[in-house]
Formats: structure tokens, C-alpha cells, sequence
């Protein structure tokens, strides 16, 4: 996927912005956002990237708040971009771990860990994939549920258990065996 994207000449920047508003347009399909609670999780990877759009365009529409797990520090120059847009937005409620109550939100969207994953989970990460799964919100992964792998569909210690996936450009072969749940959203990369 990070060839394609390299080799499609397209601005990362583009493709982050299309990813992110395909997850916001997934939801709005599915839901009626008006009195929703949204809950978006992001880590400091190109995923959490794709969080902060969803999240941009999410809180447009509905009570959107925002748990950033990761490092600023070292964000990539499209994700730092974007969460700079959304830095400052008066829409968009920023929290901290210990102020969030999982079940209190109807969606949970999950931008944590994308294609990048590798090895076991840190023990936040661990621990906020136990709090999404427990909570009793619509589970909504970009891309790939965190702790999966992509191209196995192996789970090295747990994953989010998401009720909807939104992928980008094609199936990814470690998704198959969640094919029913997982909609595939095209973000301008050629065919």
C-alpha cells in the first residue's frame, strides 16, 4: 500500500484528507449524527492522521470529542497538518486517558494503529484497546483494527473488536475473514 501510494504521485496529503472523510462518511451512512457522542482515538502514525479528518468533519455534525494517545514529536508533516487543524477547534473536545468514560460515547473510532503496526502493543495501547472493547459504543477501525496484522490477519495480543471497518483502496488479505463488517472506500489511488 505505501508503494502504490508513493508511486501514485498523489499528495499524502490528499490521500490522508480522502481516508478521513470516507471513515466520517461510513459512520454518517449508518447513523443519524444529530445527538451522537463520537470518541476518536489517535496515536502519532499516518492512522491517527486519518482520525484527525474523520474528527474534523465528524464534529461538524455531531458532539465529537478527541483522546490523542501518541507523541506530537513525531508525527509525520501530514498528520501534525491535520492535527493542527483541529488543535484549536471549539467542536472538538480534547481529552486526556484517565477523564474518559468509554460508555459514554455511541461511536468509538479507532485510528490508532494502521498498516504500521509491528510487534507487541505498549502497555497504553494494550490497556485503551481493553477500555474500547468493553465499552458498549459502535466500533468503527480506519483501515485495520488496531492490533491486527494486515497481512496475516494475526492478532499478536488483542485488536479492537470493531463492528465496522473502513479500508482503504482494496481489501487487505489479513481483513478477509471480517469481510462482512469491512467497507472498502476508494482515496484516489489508481486501480
Amino acid at each position: 500500500m505505501r508503494i502504490l501510494e508513493e508511486e501514485s504521485g498523489i499528495p499524502r496529503s490528499v490521500l490522508m484528507e480522502n481516508a478521513g472523510k470516507s471513515v466520517y462518511e461510513a459512520i454518517k451512512s449508518r447513523f443519524d449524527l444529530k445527538d451522537k457522542r463520537i470518541l476518536v482515538i489517535c496515536y502519532h502514525g499516518n492512522n491517527g492522521g486519518d482520525g484527525f479528518v474523520a474528527a474534523r468533519h465528524l464534529s461538524e455534525e455531531a458532539e465529537t470529542d478527541l483522546l490523542f494517545i501518541g507523541d506530537e514529536g513525531k508525527m509525520r508533516k501530514e498528520s501534525l497538518a491535520n492535527f493542527k487543524r483541529i488543535e484549536h477547534n471549539e467542536r472538538i473536545q480534547f481529552l486526556v486517558d484517565d477523564e474518559v468514560d468509554f460508555d459514554e460515547y455511541d461511536i468509538i473510532v479507532d485510528a490508532i494503529l494502521g498498516i504500521g503496526i509491528k510487534g507487541r502493543l505498549n502497555r497504553e495501547i494494550s490497556a485503551i484497546i481493553d477500555d474500547v472493547n468493553k465499552s458498549k459504543a459502535f466500533k468503527v477501525s480506519v483501515d485495520i483494527p488496531t492490533g491486527l496484522d494486515p497481512d496475516t490477519g494475526d492478532v499478536v495480543d488483542k485488536c479492537v473488536n470493531a463492528d465496522l471497518i473502513v479500508t482503504f483502496h482494496d481489501m487487505k488479505k489479513g481483513l478477509e475473514k471480517f469481510e462482512g463488517n469491512t467497507v472498502v472506500a476508494d482515496i484516489g489511488l489508481p486501480r
